[in-house]
């Protein structure tokens, strides 16, 4: 990674907030930004990097967007330069915008995030906007985690970004902060999920995607006020990304019982179970601690053996008592199965209605081993038909074939 590159990774999101903060635009902040960058990768070889390359930066933005502003002013002959240039510096001073250390900045990032997360915007399109306006994330990165051409994330970006162009960007206070900051959590997740639960494509997971969105829960506990959801969120994401070397293998899907957890990161483990244990005693159960305490099993396990599959059939009761949601269901029926056996996890499975591959895929694993080969099959068939990804479609083909062999 060059040294712009990793500027552009660790300042984007806090040198956008603070121009967004200062002109109240989001296009003019975003595009005098990336201006600014693309001035830095012209000029850098050949003059050096600057002492303080995000003041750098932020100051050739500032430059860019007063231009912008003299010009538009002039263009529409509504408004005098010079009342152009008060406004501006009225501006300027209401916000701190000294990147080498400046006090506004997290509050200014604060305000960018929830942005992000206005009520007004569909989850995804939120998830989207989020990626790209604070951590940075190229919009085709972007339109590959979705599963979409680039151009029609671009389109989807645009439009998030002029139903927000008369939103008021005011921090909410007491409840109203806690509830958007769980739509961010919610975001982030969504986007985390996406990469390592492709829908379609050919990619078994998206590893790189995840870590963005990671990284944007760890942006969001900087500075968002004290929340055990965040901090439970943050473990139960390290914990699953803590896997991701042994996720594949020859461009194969590897399942969690098959993987070779020496390739985990065991360093990564570490640290979210850190995170995690104070939690565990003192938080209240929550969707996103309960999740990580189920991660949390599976992860400290040395064997796929050694896996307390009952306590985590527990913990996904309670899930699901909080929650009602049917996926968790779907997994609350894998655990007891193994807790208790093939035909206690079919049992759970039964009235349960999900849209894709992943209900009748499991509902095959378990009549395989419950010996139902004929229905097993049937499932089978089921599944691939309703999967869109090509490499959990070739895992199940391999699986078929298994149970095949089996039966005759």
């Amino acid at each position: 990674m060059t040294p712009l590159e990793t500027v552009m990774r660790d300042e984007w999101g806090r040198l956008l907030a603070l121009l967004a903060a200062q002109f109240r635009r989001l296009d003019l902040a975003e595009d005098s930004l990336a201006e600014a960058f693309e001035s830095a990768a012209r000029t850098w070889p050949a003059d050096g990097i600057p002492a303080n390359p995000p003041a750098w930066l932020l100051t050739a933005a500032r430059r860019r967007a007063l231009d912008r502003l003299r010009a538009e002013a002039v263009a529409a002959k509504s408004l005098p330069l010079l009342a152009v240039e008060a406004e501006i510096t009225a501006n300027a001073r209401r916000v701190l915008v000294d990147a080498a250390g400046e006090v506004g900045a997290v509050d200014e990032r604060l305000r960018l995030i929830l942005l992000c997360a206005h009520p007004s915007l569909p989850a995804e399109s939120a998830a989207a906007l989020t990626l790209r306006l604070v951590l940075g994330v190229p919009t085709a990165d972007i339109a590959r985690l979705f599963l979409v051409p680039t151009a029609t994330m671009a389109a989807r970006l645009t439009r998030a970004r002029k139903r927000l162009s008369n939103a008021r960007f005011d921090v909410p206070v007491g409840p109203a902060l806690q509830e958007r900051v769980g739509a961010v959590a919610d975001i982030a997740y969504l986007a985390f999920t996406a990469a390592y639960a492709p829908g379609s494509g050919s990619d078994v997971v998206r590893a790189a995607e995840a870590g963005e969105s990671l990284r944007l829960v760890q942006v969001v506990r900087e500075v968002a006020p004290p929340s055990y959801e965040l901090d439970a969120l943050q473990a139960l994401m390290m914990l699953q990304h803590a896997r991701r070397d042994a996720r594949v293998e020859d461009g194969r899907l590897v399942l969690l019982p098959d993987q070779d957890r020496s390739r985990w990161r065991m360093d990564e483990i570490a640290d979210a179970l850190a995170l995690l244990t104070p939690l565990a005693r003192d938080a209240p159960s929550t969707p996103y601690l309960l999740q990580a305490l189920i991660a949390a099993e599976h992860s400290t396990a040395l064997r796929a053996a050694d896996t307390d599959w009952g306590r985590i059939s527990e913990w996904y009761d309670e899930l699901e008592a909080l929650t009602g949601s049917p996926v968790v269901r779907l997994n609350r029926a894998v655990a007891v199965a193994e807790a208790e056996g093939p035909e206690a996890g079919l049992e759970l499975l039964e009235g349960l209605d999900l849209p894709g591959h992943r209900l009748p895929a499991v509902r095959a694993e378990l009549l395989v081993r419950a010996d139902r080969l004929p229905e097993a099959l049937a499932a089978y068939d089921a599944a691939i038909a309703a999967c869109d990804n090509a490499a959990e479609r070739a895992h199940l083909r391999g699986r078929v074939s298994r149970t095949s062999v089996r039966r005759s």
